[in-house]
C-alpha cells in the first residue's frame, strides 16, 4: 500500500464541504478539511454517536447520540453545532423515508423502533415498536411503505408498515445481521452477516421475505454503500479488513480492495473516484482510490470511529 502520506488522485477544490467522522468512544465529531486531509476539529456531540443523516432540507445533518438519548444537528456546510434535540430514546441508527413523512430510529439497547413525523423543522413521536433483540440498521423502500430492520441479537429481519405502524412479518436470518440494503425496484433486499462471511440476499416482493442467496464477500460483513452508477454496491468485511464489490445485477462479488484497520461505514466523494471508510479498530480515516485499488492516505480522528459523510459525495 503506497502513499498514505501522499494524495494519488485529484483532491477536491478548496471550498469542498467538511468531512465528518463520528468518534463512537469518544462522544464527538472529527471534522477532516478535504484539501488538507487533517482533522480541523472535533464538535462535542452526546454519548455514543454512531450513525448520521441528511435533513431533507439539506440544511442539517443529524447525528444520532444513542448513549445520551439526543440528536445533534450540524450543519454540513460549516460543521458547526446548530442544535440538539434531547429526550430521543436510544437512537442508534436513522433513516428518513423517501416521501420525507418519516423519520426512524431503532433502539439498539431498548429492543424499539421509533416512527416519528418530520414537519420540516421538529419531530413528533408517532409509534414506539416492540421488536426484537437489539435493532440495528433500517432500509425503507422507494414508496415509503416499508422499513426494513435487522435485529442483531435475535439473527431477524423485520418489516414495519409505515401507513399502519404495525409489524408486518419477521423471518430468521444468518448470525448477526447489521446493515440492510433494498435494490432500486424494491424486489431485494440485502442483509451483512457480520457474524459469519457473508450477504444474505432476501425476496420482499411479495409476502414476508423470502431468502434466495449468499453471496460469500469476506468476514464480518457489514455496511453497504451504493456506487454512483447504482449497478454496483460496495461491501465493508470489518474482520476480513477488506471491502466488496457487488454487481447487483448478477449478485456477484466483482472486485475486493483492501481496507485496513477494520472497516465499518463508507462514503464516496463526488467524481466517483475515492472511497472512505472509518477504520473502526484503528482510530482512522482510510481513503481508497477505486481505480488504482490503493489506499491512498489515512487520517487520524478519534477511538471507535463509526459513521463518516459529506455533503460533497457521490450519488446512492
Amino acid at each position: 500500500m503506497a502513499g498514505y502520506g501522499q494524495p494519488a488522485a485529484p483532491a477536491p477544490a478548496p471550498g469542498a464541504a467538511p468531512i465528518l467522522v463520528l468518534n463512537s468512544l469518544d462522544a464527538d465529531v472529527s471534522v477532516i478539511d478535504p484539501v488538507s486531509w487533517r482533522e480541523v476539529r472535533r464538535l462535542p456531540t452526546g454519548k455514543e454517536p454512531h450513525h448520521l443523516y441528511l435533513t431533507p432540507d439539506e440544511k442539517s445533518v443529524i447525528v444520532a447520540n444513542a448513549g445520551a438519548d439526543s440528536l445533534t444537528f450540524i450543519d454540513p456546510r460549516t460543521a458547526e453545532i446548530q442544535r440538539t434535540i434531547r429526550g430521543i430514546l436510544d437512537p442508534y441508527h436513522l433513516r428518513f423515508s423517501p416521501d420525507m413523512k418519516w423519520l426512524v430510529t431503532a433502539g439498539n439497547r431498548l429492543h424499539h423502533v421509533d416512527l416519528y413525523r418530520w414537519d420540516g423543522k421538529d419531530i413528533t413521536l408517532a409509534k414506539r415498536i416492540p421488536t426484537g433483540k437489539t435493532p440495528s440498521h433500517i432500509w425503507i423502500d422507494s414508496k415509503s411503505t416499508t422499513a426494513y430492520i435487522t435485529m442483531q441479537d435475535s439473527d431477524e429481519l423485520v418489516a414495519v408498515d409505515l401507513a399502519s405502524q404495525q409489524l408486518k412479518w419477521r423471518v430468521k436470518t444468518g448470525a448477526l445481521p447489521a446493515d440492510v440494503y433494498g435494490t432500486a425496484d424494491d424486489r431485494l433486499v440485502m442483509v451483512g452477516l457480520t457474524g459469519s462471511d457473508s450477504v444474505e440476499v432476501f425476496d420482499v416482493s411479495d409476502g414476508p421475505a423470502r431468502p434466495v442467496r449468499k453471496i460469500k464477500t469476506g468476514l464480518g460483513a457489514h455496511a453497504f454503500r451504493a456506487a454512483a452508477d447504482k449497478r454496483f454496491v460496495y461491501v465493508s468485511n470489518r474482520v476480513a479488513n477488506t471491502i466488496s464489490k457487488l454487481d447487483l445485477q448478477s449478485l456477484q462479488v466483482v472486485d475486493t480492495y483492501l481496507a485496513p484497520g477494520g472497516p465499518d461505514c463508507m462514503e464516496i466523494l463526488a467524481g466517483g473516484k475515492l472511497l472512505l471508510t472509518t477504520s473502526r479498530w484503528a482510530k482512522k480515516l482510510t481513503v481508497i482510490d477505486l481505480e488504482t485499488k490503493q489506499v491512498v492516505r489515512q487520517v487520524k480522528v478519534g477511538k471507535s470511529p463509526h459513521g463518516v459523510w459529506t455533503l460533497d459525495h457521490a450519488p446512492r
